[in-house]
């Protein structure tokens, strides 16, 4: 019967900091998670960053002087330290935007989803594996709030207090099934990938709908939906609020396609509130005033995508990868993804290789995947080579 660190110790200044290093640095495995004010803040802050071994839970509060991610950045640096993490995409941009890059990551929520797992959540997999409950109320909480409340505190801890254990569980379930590599690989790949956050609002496309509007509507409801997003950035840094707080993408949709004329007809847009209308009311009218005045100067311009030079057996080819990791992955008895990852499709597709040395070079397909299905993968792309690319 494994047991589970007891207690958390909080980790408050630059001494405490350096106490719980000497300690982490004796382990082999570690538990990492961390905690963010996302929902709360125009652009988020690094709030506690919280690390566990089979002994200790440390609660480093990253808002205090003197306690800086960066402080770990040796130790999560080394290779052969095991980094259990869950979920860890968005952890890992936090850590490498304070200067911490990840090294030795296994990550239990991307193995589970290869081992096809129905339930990928922290909370379910430690119910299923370990028989404990891990409650999830507070995962909207503003976690820079200080003093943090007890059962604040007590959730953070939790979420490393089980997890070396568990991620020993299901990398364990992984080399059973056979697919040890390729979730090493993958997680790899995440660590590879992790750069620090995209500026706040940088990746806004309108979501608007296919259908139902004519040419000339569909570019005036994109102008309009750029526009209020250009706004609402300026409104939500001034008040320090999450963006989509101050106005969500679904009210931004509704807006640039309903096209309100008073403040009246704006409250009844979707997912607008009355003390948005009457705070910001009169500057979203005069953006539609404006922007419906340019599309009738014959001002706006579609938006055109760069699509580069058209490869005419591009989606043969993807049609082609498709079924055939479904069938590798039918032999096999695993997920699609595990004979190859969309990332892995991605690259194939744009530049297929020639010859087994060119799909070795493959970023994070393997050994494995090479001696298993190289040959054919290279028969496979070459009946459908790039054509006008």
């Amino acid at each position: 019967m494994p047991t589970y660190p007891q207690g958390a110790v909080d980790v408050v200044d630059t001494e405490g900091a350096q106490s719980a290093l000497g300690k982490l640095e004796q382990a082999r495995e570690l538990a990492v998670d961390l905690e963010a004010d996302s929902m709360h803040a125009f652009r988020a802050r690094l709030c506690f960053l919280q690390v566990a071994t089979d002994s200790d839970v440390f609660l480093l509060d990253t808002l205090q002087p003197g306690v800086e991610a960066r402080l770990l950045a040796p130790l999560m640096g080394e290779p052969g330290r095991t980094k259990y993490f869950h979920a860890a995409q968005g952890d890992l941009q936090f850590l490498a935007e304070a200067g911490v890059r990840v090294r030795g990551l296994f990550d239990t929520h991307r193995a589970a989803t290869l081992l096809g797992w129905p339930k990928v959540g922290l909370a379910d997999i430690a119910r299923e594996k370990l028989g404990v409950e891990l409650p999830k109320e507070h995962q909207q909480s503003d976690f820079s709030l200080r003093p943090l409340p007890p059962g604040m505190r007590d959730y953070i801890a939790n979420d490393v207090r089980y997890l070396c254990e568990l991620g020993r569980q299901v990398r364990e379930a992984t080399r059973e099934a056979g697919i040890l590599e390729e979730v090493e690989l993958d997680c790899e790949r995440l660590c590879d990938e992790a750069v620090a956050r995209p500026d706040v609002g940088a990746d806004f496309k309108p979501k608007l709908p296919r259908s139902g509007l004519s040419p000339a509507q569909m570019t005036l409801a994109n102008a309009i939906a750029h526009a209020l997003h250009k706004k609402r950035l300026e409104w939500a840094e001034k008040e320090n609020v999450p963006m989509g707080r101050m106005l969500s993408n679904m009210a931004i949709a509704d807006i640039a396609t309903r096209l309100p004329s008073s403040p009246r007809d704006l409250a009844r847009a979707a997912g607008v509130r009355g003390s948005f209308v009457r705070t910001h009311g009169d500057e979203v009218l005069a953006i539609l005033r404006e922007q419906q005045e340019k599309a009738r100067n014959g001002e706006l311009q579609p938006e055109r995508e760069n699509k580069g030079p058209k490869d005419s057996n591009r989606r043969k080819r993807e049609d082609a990868l498709k079924a055939f990791r479904v069938e590798k992955a039918t032999e096999r008895k695993v997920t699609p993804s595990v004979i190859l990852t969309n990332p892995l499709m991605d690259a194939l597709l744009s530049q297929p290789p020639r010859d087994l040395e060119e799909l070795g070079r493959v970023p994070y397909l393997g050994d494995k995947r090479l001696k298993l299905y190289g040959p054919a993968l290279l028969e496979l792309l070459a009946a459908f080579p790039v054509v006008g690319g």
